[in-house]
């Protein structure tokens, strides 16, 4: 990936990661974006999130999709780009995964005990 998309996706992320933290809706309270990458053409971004604590990883998906055009504007405002991407969200894959390897681990360790 080139220096420019890495720059790119680091800014979308911010300014997302900012604007989610601003939203009153109780599904997003504990929402994190972990990462986006954003197609080189800049015409869709793939936003990665995690859900912490108890929250429901389908609800916080169902309140972005639905605040997605608002996110973009805010992209639109804050970000000089020559196009402002459509956002598609997205469980992060590396967390659950992480945590499944982490639960693998601690079965295995309870096991040996």
């Amino acid at each position: 990936m080139s220096d420019r998309m890495l720059r790119v996706n680091s800014t979308l992320r911010e300014v997302l990661a900012d604007e989610i933290e601003r939203m009153n809706d109780e599904r997003l309270e504990m929402v994190s974006v972990t990462a986006v990458d954003t197609a080189p053409n800049l015409r869709t971004a793939m936003v990665y999130i995690d859900v912490l604590g108890s929250g429901s990883g389908a609800e916080a998906l169902a309140a972005l999709g639905r605040a997605s055009k608002r996110l973009q504007a805010v992209i639109g405002s804050e970000v000089r780009m020559k196009y402002t991407p459509t956002l598609q969200f997205q469980l992060d894959p590396g967390i659950t995964g992480g945590e499944r390897i982490d639960q693998i681990l601690r079965e295995l360790r309870t096991e040996e005990e």
